[in-house]
């Protein structure tokens, strides 16, 4: 199945004692160009993150932004700093002697000092933690993913329809050029009797130009590399997969085929049909640029 690079994905859910949630948002880009925007203190999953999504995106402008709230309480150490506590006893003592004052020493007075009491969180298990940034990831690429198939379905219907009105319009050139042809001898042979008149008329001469005009305006070759690339470009689309480039260069060298018939004949209907097919050219490497 062919994907879009247009889609949106996200995923929530609480983990330990964090409520992580991931959201992610991809436009058209030639190649894949990854963007994670996560809190600064997390940054050190950002290269996890990207390595996890290359291996399910190719193409695209992708965004991903990744939110995190604690939610509980976190697993911390208190800490005494047993040899400054008792500096700070003992000069508060020598205060109380020395100046005769209330010795009203407590453990609650005691722990406001700087630095007595250290409360240090405990250490995170780094992996653990891109892991489960990774797992909602994943969840999130799930939902990515469907839209990306339901858009590329119908970018498919479309380019398959536009296919078929460019055979119908190749069919109609092909059957148009032989006509141009005879409608030129028969021009030919009209212009040579009105400037000769009564001169008998050098049929050779006629069928010599005739086959030279043919000869130049022939598309047989053309129409023929037309069909055959609107082929390759229909297996792509029921093969699936990544295909955007390889058809990118098919949609060229159909436009290149088009614009050499436009280029040979003289022909109004053919001119129109030329035109035709050259917008229907121009819609599909629209909707192409739209495929990973």
């Amino acid at each position: 199945m062919i994907c879009s690079m247009t889609g949106y994905g996200r995923a929530r859910e609480t983990i330990g004692n964090r409520d992580i949630t991931v959201e992610l948002r991809s436009v058209n880009n030639r190649f894949l160009d990854c963007t994670v925007k996560i809190p600064r203190v997390y940054t050190f999953c950002e290269d996890a993150i990207k390595s996890h999504v290359q291996k399910c995106i190719t193409r695209g402008k992708v965004d991903v932004f990744v939110t995190i709230v604690s939610v509980g309480a976190e697993a911390t150490t208190v800490t005494v700093n047993q040899d400054l506590a008792a500096g700070y006893v003992r000069a508060l003592r020598t205060l109380a002697d020395t100046y005769d004052l209330k010795d009203d020493l407590s453990v609650m007075g005691l722990a406001r000092f700087s630095d007595v009491l250290t409360v240090t969180k405990a250490e995170e298990d780094l992996e653990s933690l891109s892991a489960d940034i990774c797992s909602v990831l994943d969840q999130a690429l799930i939902g990515y993913r469907a839209m990306r198939e339901t858009e590329g379905q119908k970018l498919r219907e479309d380019i398959e329809r536009r296919l078929n009105t460019i055979e119908q319009l190749t069919e109609k050139v092909e059957m148009r050029s032989p006509q141009t042809v005879a409608e030129y001898r028969e021009k030919l042979t009209a212009k040579m009797k009105e400037v000769l008149q009564s001169t008998t008329i050098d049929e050779n001469r006629i069928l010599m130009e005739a086959a030279i005009y043919a000869d130049k305006v022939a598309v047989d070759e053309e129409t023929v590399r037309l069909r055959s690339h609107v082929g390759q470009l229909r297996s792509m689309l029921n093969d699936g997969g990544v295909i955007g480039r390889k058809a990118d260069f098919l949609i060229q060298e159909l436009n290149r085929e088009s614009n050499t018939i436009g280029s040979k004949c003289c022909d109004l209907e053919i001119t129109e049909d030329v035109v035709a097919l050259k917008a229907e050219i121009e819609k599909i490497r629209e909707q192409i640029q739209n495929i990973e």
